[in-house]
């Protein structure tokens, strides 16, 4: 068979989307790959194609347990026999998965780094033969990735005890290219074909909003989404359990998924967000879901994460189907604060020295500052979000918050003057605040922590910015700080001069931001409804066949068909089985498992309404 054969058998698709087809090729031919690809991309594809015409087992080595088991069981449904191994299998079930391996009746084995170590699968791997080992999440083995894993280390020492070296195959949806570097050195990839597809995710929306109240926000872009599919990620624990409570007081379907919880639970409540009993998971950030699931139509960010890289990925999770789909960051500068406390006190990992740990430090200080630029500039989030990944782009995409944002220059110069003048005069008597401490100061507030310092009698800028709000002023020295007109550093994140500074203080540089001239949520921005050609009276009945399916065979509902793949039916209205197979998404498994049921629905949908078909 052919890979496009393959393709269009197995998982029900006609061609393949950019860079699929070169690297299934180049796998073909033996030669080692890296494909940097974003998050929806399909790089499973590029492996899990090739996977079933090479000779021999396929190693996926994937951190996220929920990942591997959601791609099993896709696998499974598209005819595909799949297996994993990780922590998460009772030990009858990992001992019987390792026979099926050894008998040769599995083609694609998921593992986690940890598992590679072992002496029954070790065992297992040399005596089977290996034709490739493909290393998902590869940025995971990059001291320089935003999510350094020491157990990846564990891949290489595996690769050497292996009696024939396979094919190597790694992927990632965010590298820069010191990343993509790091990970050919360590995996010790031999010329490798090295390909970026373009990060742009053209069908996502994106957007920042600052609200006075986070949660009123969060509600409001729920109710805007009715019927959809959500993701919200939390920076902590806590705020997880907070934000899912108080969505559940809110009479809104929402549980909760972060490590604290018990192993039993988390499956609980993944399984309830994959199978749409509740619309809502409410996630930690640094724990990750890895949830393949296609049709999840708004991924909301209740904190700033810590890193454009991580952002970009959570983000990733909503519209994988190819759906138009919302991405919403809800920002606070407490999150900048939240952030830089976690930074400080993480990479403790006893495999790094003190000289790494400092510099990985900086280099987390670094994204966190890239991260709250791309809060605070009111310029185009997409061209932002691909200049940082290497991309050349207008500076407008015309779907995004900040495009679609109505916005007028001020001159701030007057007001920069008065905030740089505020910390040269603090900092002559040896003090130092950060941008909420000199709001303060500038606003004139009363607050005891002030007053012990006689600033209201002895300080020339106390009071002088009464007539700004806190909001404008907070906003202005973002401004500045993002600008670097004014520096900002330190475990609390104290405004300081800088050599610009100086500049702005000696020269009087005239200084100009973009406002909003009209104060309004800008979250919601893309056309919700089906598109023309679409019949929705039989998309509705499709998708109840499809939820009745689902709850009889115990299938998520995205695994039967993916809504882009319903939408195809109701606007290809087909009534014939070879008709059927042109459906994107529908493959000879699925029409076999399938086809019979759906194309009833349409028969008689159609003679409903008196017409005939296709």
């Amino acid at each position: 068979m052919t890979p496009e054969q393959i393709l269009k058998q197995y998982f029900g698709y006609d061609a393949f989307r950019e860079g699929q087809a070169d690297i299934i090729s180049q796998i073909l031919s033996g030669r080692d790959v890296l494909g940097i690809m974003p998050t929806g991309a399909g790089k499973s594809i590029c492996y899990q194609v090739p996977a079933m015409l090479l000779n021999g087992l396929t190693i996926v080595i994937s951190p996220l347990i929920s990942l591997m088991h959601d791609q099993v069981r896709a696998l499974l449904e598209n005819g595909i026999p799949a297996a994993y191994l990780n922590s998460a299998l009772d030990e009858d079930t990992y001992r019987q998965t390792l026979a099926a391996v050894f008998n040769g009746r599995i083609r694609i084995l998921y593992a986690a780094p940890e598992r590679l170590e072992t002496e029954s699968f070790l065992h297992i791997a040399q005596e089977v033969p290996i034709a490739m080992v493909t290393v998902d999440e590869a940025h995971c083995v990059s001291q320089w990735g935003q999510d350094f894993r020491p157990s990846y280390m564990k891949i290489m020492e595996f690769l050497q005890r292996l009696p024939n070296r396979p094919i190597l195959s790694a992927f990632t949806a965010t590298a820069t290219k010191d990343v993509a570097d790091d990970i050919v050195r360590i995996l010790g990839l031999q010329e490798p074909y090295v390909i970026t597809t373009g990060f742009d995710r053209k069908n996502l929306y994106f957007a920042v909003e600052e609200p006075r109240d986070k949660f009123q926000a969060l509600v409001r872009i729920i109710r805007e989404h009715e019927g959809e599919a959500g993701i919200v990620y939390c920076l902590t624990r806590k705020t997880v359990e907070d934000v899912t409570e108080h969505l559940q007081e809110n009479g809104i379907q929402a549980s909760r998924y972060h490590a604290g919880l018990s192993d039993e639970e988390r499956a609980r409540n993944q399984e309830d967000f994959l199978y749409d009993r509740i619309q809502v998971i409410v996630a930690t950030n640094a724990f990750g879901m890895g949830i393949d699931k296609s049709n999840v139509g708004f991924v909301v960010h209740y904190n700033m994460p810590k890193n454009i890289e991580n952002y970009y990925q959570e983000a990733g999770r909503a519209g994988r189907d190819g759906s138009n789909a919302d991405c919403i960051l809800l920002y606070a500068p407490g999150d900048v604060r939240l952030n830089q406390f976690m930074i400080e006190r993480s990479n403790d990992n006893d495999q790094l020295d003190e000289t790494m740990r400092i510099r990985l430090r900086e280099k987390d200080q670094e994204r966190l500052k890239q991260m709250t630029f791309y809060c605070t500039r009111h310029e185009c989030l997409r061209h932002y979000i691909l200049r940082y990944f290497g991309e050349k782009t207008q500076n407008y995409c015309g779907n995004c918050s900040a495009c679609k944002t109505n916005y007028e220059k001020k001159d701030i110069s007057v007001e920069a003057l008065k905030i740089a003048s505020c910390i040269y005069r603090l900092q002559q008597r040896n003090l130092q605040f950060g941008a909420k401490g000199i709001t303060d100061i500038l606003r004139g507030s009363k607050a005891e922590k002030y007053a012990k310092f006689n600033l209201s009698d002895t300080l020339s800028t106390f009071g002088i910015m009464q007539d700004v709000t806190e909001r404008q002023c907070r906003q202005m020295i973002d401004f500045l700080v993002t600008e670097d007109w004014i520096g900002q550093g330190g475990e609390f994140k104290t405004l300081t001069l800088n050599r610009k500074s100086v500049q702005l203080l000696k020269e009087r540089p005239v200084i100009t931001m973009n406002v909003v001239k009209e104060e309004k949520p800008v979250t919601l921005r893309r056309d919700k409804s089906l598109s023309p050609d679409v019949d929705a009276g039989l998309y509705a009945r499709l998708k109840e066949e499809r939820s009745q399916i689902s709850k009889k065979e115990g299938v998520p509902a995205y695994i039967i068909f993916t809504d882009s793949s319903l939408q195809d039916m109701a606007r290809k209205v087909p009534t014939t089985e070879m008709a059927f197979l042109s459906i994107s998404g529908v493959g000879r498994v699925k029409l076999e498992k399938y086809g019979t049921r759906f194309l009833r629905v349409i028969q008689t949908y159609l003679k409903e309404q008196g017409s005939g078909g296709h």
